[in-house]
């Protein structure tokens, strides 16, 4: 029997994190996105809902190539002490956010250490708290620790070859184009509202010293559609991937945008989720062999997130994987 394309990870650790009643970054996000996943595997793809993790004192030496190590301790000290808000009013913290932020960071060092060593080549992580907001230093817009960041690092450094990272999420990722903004060996490009939170992704953003021309923003007006949705992110990604050739493609996988989501402000529709996803998967096709990781960001409605997620992963497996030449 041919093997599913797709693996799907998740650990019930990253459930732990809960900043109250009425936020919308909720553990029920979660577990929406894998019972819509299991539902729809069909023997496409495999959902592990106890992916095992790197231990924890390697996931958090490896965090410090990403975030201070000041920061990796605040969010420690935060959590043990059980509520209030770290760094932003968006960042509410409980006794198990350090846990749930270092899970979710776990998964993403583990899956891309498997990408760099060939274990496997496309994954999909159903992962909280999210990531992309999170800074070197602070913690933003319900992110803790940039587990997008990390990955994409952590394959670079295996590999010495170039990583593009790819964001449709209806906010940009500042943390993530910070932290490579002046760097030549990773691109960023995303496509989000503008002006709206966190106020970063002008399109006069494109990198800095030997990062000059890899970074590329498609700010968007409050109400896109998928037609205009999809259209820059199409052309942003054609632009940076063709110059770059990334040996790996790294998505921050975020269904705010959608129509029916509560904060996004943008109106697209499951038709351009499965284009979006299709995008990046011809990508990854195009100039990784095939080699993708997916990681879930923002969505908070849970009907369209539990629909959008299962496109998603529908279209990540819906061509083989190109053979590894790594």
């Amino acid at each position: 029997m041919t093997q599913p394309v797709v693996i799907v990870r998740s650990n019930p650790r990253c459930l732990a994190h809960d900043p109250g009643l009425g936020h919308p970054e909720s553990a029920r996000r979660l577990e929406v996105v894998l019972a819509a996943l299991e539902a729809g595997a069909a023997g496409r793809w495999t959902v592990d809902r106890e992916a095992p993790l790197p231990p924890d004192d390697d996931v958090i030496g490896t965090l410090r190539w990403i975030h201070d190590a000041d920061h990796i301790e605040r969010v420690r000290r935060a959590s043990e002490e059980g509520a209030g808000w770290l760094d932003s009013h968006d960042c509410r913290v409980s006794r198990g956010t350090f846990d749930a932020a270092l899970a979710a960071a776990g998964l993403a060092l583990g899956a891309a250490l498997d990408l760099a060593n060939g274990r496997l080549q496309r994954a999909f992580l159903a992962i909280r708290p999210p990531s992309h907001h999170a800074e070197r230093s602070a913690a933003r817009g319900f992110c803790f620790f940039n587990a997008v960041a990390l990955a994409a690092e952590v394959v670079v450094q295996a590999w010495n070859r170039p990583v593009l990272v790819v964001d449709f999420d209806a906010h940009h990722g500042n943390g993530t184009q910070r932290h490579f903004y002046d760097r030549s060996d990773v691109g960023y490009v995303s496509v989000h509202g503008y002006p709206a939170f966190p106020g970063s992704g002008g399109a006069d953003e494109t990198g800095a010293g030997a990062g000059a021309g890899t970074t590329r923003n498609v700010p968007l007006a409050p109400g896109a559609d998928d037609a205009v949705y999809c259209e820059a992110f199409e052309g942003a990604l054609e632009e940076v991937g063709s110059r770059l050739q990334p040996a790996a493609i790294v998505v921050s996988a975020g269904f705010d945008a959608h129509v029916a989501d509560p904060v996004g402000g943008m109106r697209l529709t499951e038709v351009g989720v499965r284009r979006l996803s299709a995008a990046v998967t011809g990508a990854a096709e195009r100039w990784a062999s095939g080699r993708l990781l997916s990681i879930l960001e923002g969505g908070f409605d849970l009907q369209a997130l539990a629909n959008c997620a299962r496109i998603h992963v529908e279209e990540l497996a819906s061509t083989e994987v190109g053979k590894a030449d790594a």
